[in-house]
């Protein structure tokens, strides 16, 4: 065990912990009835960007996987998987087999165990919802050191208040997963340039459906008649016969080209005036439109990741992401919210709008069927606190919610005003837990575990 500061990949918020890595049930059954009074938190690679998986003064687990304990049921397209193997090995597993995971976030770098309790999405959810869908069974180590085998039929009451729900129901030592069948380890590509957010949000209106994945960059500092300017990527697996005959159909390597180095500059290099080129650059390379290109897997999906460390471009004092989803029907906010981003001159070079489809029966899941907006930004920009705020009331007045993956800035108001059904999770979750064995940083913040009225709570455990 040692003592660390741990902090999310935005680098903000740091807090220390003792941190033991375990390798089985058994030990981390031990660990866990051995946690002090700040209780518990198991955690995955560290890629949720503010406090989600930490818990100071407490303990935090992490748990191993192995890539050869992976075991794949070729005929029913499923695989069941060790909590600790992230999706980057689990790739490399399944793709050469003629699989695809059903559901990536844009990084690899993910455990399966963190994407059940962020229950993540990509840019498929129009088409395959959430990552909690595909998931039909999972193993749950509870606060008492009992395991529970669950799933959407068997203790779906438990199960779906685990999908989404932030580790706090207890450590997923396993869980067996849907696959996507593919031919090729390619994507097949059609991208759009467009020339202002209503050409955007028409094109995903009109024509997401035709695709599997979708996602708009938006670029954030345009203004005027350019508003919200953007490049428009959708395409699906390419299958074989769209490949050159001699090329390894499932070949698949990814690598990581370079690394950001530590003693980059304290403030970071992403000025307001090197954002403002990259994101001039990138949306004039784009074809005005091109069909069928032919990208690899992680181009398409996974392409910071080929910078490693990457978050380091934002200096010492790190990054915030930002995510909301509002309704379908309120695209007006969305429009007022790019307005505002605008106005305020934020850097932003990673801002992406995503349509979500139809969520699932998790209390905690963060997508409904609407439109959602993520973008990222110096923690150290001007305004930001003052600008959050003002997207928080146009977001939550319009019915929407914010991402706790991302989340580094709500209050546990703005939880309660997102997400109507936190005291029937509370209730699942105080029923298998009344000890409060699992907490976190993220948990303490939102007062998550707090139940009835907030005066006098949201300092609780701390």
């Amino acid at each position: 065990m040692t003592r660390e500061s741990l902090t999310g990949w935005g680098r903000t918020q740091p807090s220390v912990a003792d941190v033991l890595e375990v390798t089985d049930s058994t030990d981390t059954a031990a660990a866990v009835a051995g946690a002090g009074p700040r209780g518990v938190l198991a955690r995955g690679l560290g890629r949720s960007y503010g406090d989600a998986a930490q818990n100071g003064g407490g303990l935090v687990v992490r748990l191993q996987g192995l890539a050869g304990d992976v075991v794949i049921d070729a005929l029913r397209a499923e695989a069941t998987v060790p909590a600790g193997l992230s999706i980057d090995h689990l790739l490399r597993v399944i793709v050469p087999r003629g699989f695809f995971v059903p559901v990536t976030p844009g990084t690899r770098f993910v455990t399966i165990g963190g994407a059940i309790a962020s229950d993540i999405h990509g840019k498929n959810h129009h088409a395959d919802g959430s990552f909690g869908n595909h998931v039909t069974a999972l193993d749950l180590l509870l606060a008492d050191g009992s395991v529970l085998a669950i799933g959407p039929h068997n203790n779906p009451e438990l199960f779906w208040t685990t999908v989404g729900g932030m580790g706090l129901t207890g450590v997923v030592l396993s869980a067996t997963i849907r696959l996507i069948p593919i031919e090729s380890s390619r994507m097949s590509v059609d991208t759009d340039r467009l020339p202002d957010l209503e050409s955007l949000l028409a094109a995903m209106t009109d024509g997401d459906d035709n695709y599997r994945y979708s996602v708009g960059w938006v670029d954030l500092l345009a203004k005027g008649k350019h508003l919200g300017r953007s490049v428009l990527t959708r395409g699906d697996h390419a299958p074989a016969a769209q490949l050159a005959q001699r090329e390894d159909a499932l070949a698949y390597g990814p690598r990581q080209l370079v690394t950001v180095p530590s003693f980059a500059p304290p403030s970071g290099v992403l000025s307001h005036p090197a954002v403002a080129v990259f994101n001039e650059l990138w949306y004039r390379k784009a074809p005005k439109h091109r069909v069928q290109e032919l990208q690899s897997i992680a181009t398409f999906f996974h392409p910071l990741d080929g910078v490693g460390a990457w978050n380091r471009l934002y200096g010492a004092r790190g990054m915030v992401q930002y995510q909301f989803v509002v309704p379908m029907n309120r695209d007006d906010v969305l429009r007022r919210a790019v307005e505002l981003l605008s106005a305020a001159r934020v850097a932003c070079f990673l801002a992406i709008i995503k349509r979500f489809g139809p969520g699932n029966p998790a209390p905690l899941s963060f997508p409904i069927p609407g439109w959602t907006l993520t973008l990222d930004a110096s923690s150290a920009a001007s305004g930001l606190p003052e600008l959050f705020s003002a997207l928080d009331t146009l977001v939550l007045d319009a019915g929407g919610r914010h991402y706790f993956a991302k989340d580094a800035h709500i209050g546990p108001e703005a939880v309660r005003r997102g997400y109507p059904r936190l005291a029937e999770w509370q209730t699942t979750r105080n029923a298998i837990d009344p000890q409060r064995k699992w907490q976190s940083d993220l948990a303490r913040r939102l007062a998550l575990l707090s139940e009835g009225p907030l005066d006098g709570l949201l300092g609780e455990g701390d």
